[in-house]
């Protein structure tokens, strides 16, 4: 049988049994899992580990997050085939191709220049043209292209970063790992006013951190 059939067979088992069937529902983020193809957003020795659901590393000792959580994050957000959504922790570039299957335009922001620059060759290979990527500090997020109707946070802050709610749309949704360096809880953040904020706690996860001024130090070497 053709690998890529085997994929493609594999990307529909995983989203009926690892996130359907776990309660997420919306049929766009599920159309979207079963057309992005994870197995070439990470290094071919992971490959027959793509549909699995759990998190694998990819290169400057980040990691390639958990696909039920993606899927939960991103129906967390509550997108429209007219959404403007940020992207913090673009890494791969998974989640940001998810993004562009769901939403209109994507902004994705990635600390690691050589992990942007990968990013930006795979999802130019698959030709989206509704992404822009680009090398900064995740927790100022993209004040020139603000406000947003939704904003994903691919790591975890010990905060929700001020900047960050600031750049939220009245009644734009922001979802977020908070917490500890090593365990988070999920945050679904709802901006009701200027200063008007309602938090919503979906449960316990555990991302890489989110490391900047509005997160963690940056680590010494």
């Amino acid at each position: 049988m053709d690998p890529a059939i085997n994929f493609s067979l594999a990307r529909n088992r995983m989203v009926e049994a690892q996130i359907a069937r776990r309660g997420v529902r919306d049929p766009r983020v599920l159309a979207a899992m079963r057309m992005v193809p994870r197995e070439l957003f990470i290094a071919p020795i992971f490959k027959e580990l793509a549909y699995e659901d759990g998190a694998l590393p990819i290169a400057e000792g980040q990691s390639i997050s958990q696909p039920y959580i993606v899927a939960a994050m991103l129906e967390a957000a509550g997108l429209e085939t007219d959404s403007k959504v940020l992207e913090i922790g673009a890494g791969s570039g998974y989640v940001t191709a998810l993004l562009g299957r769901v939403a209109d335009r994507v902004f994705a922001v990635e600390r690691h220049a050589t992990l942007t620059e990968a990013a930006r060759e795979r999802l130019r290979a698959l030709g989206y043209d509704n992404v822009e990527l680009r090398t900064a500090d995740g927790s100022d997020g993209w004040p020139e292209a603000a406000p947003f109707d939704a904003i994903i946070v691919s790591a975890g802050g010990p905060q929700v970063p001020q900047t960050l709610k600031d750049q939220l749309e009245i009644g734009g949704r922001l979802v977020m790992p908070v917490g500890l360096a090593d365990e988070q809880r999920l945050l679904r953040v709802v901006r009701l006013g200027l200063n008007d904020f309602k938090l919503r706690d979906l449960g316990a996860v555990r991302f890489v951190k989110l490391v900047g001024a509005g997160g963690w130090k940056e680590p010494r070497h």
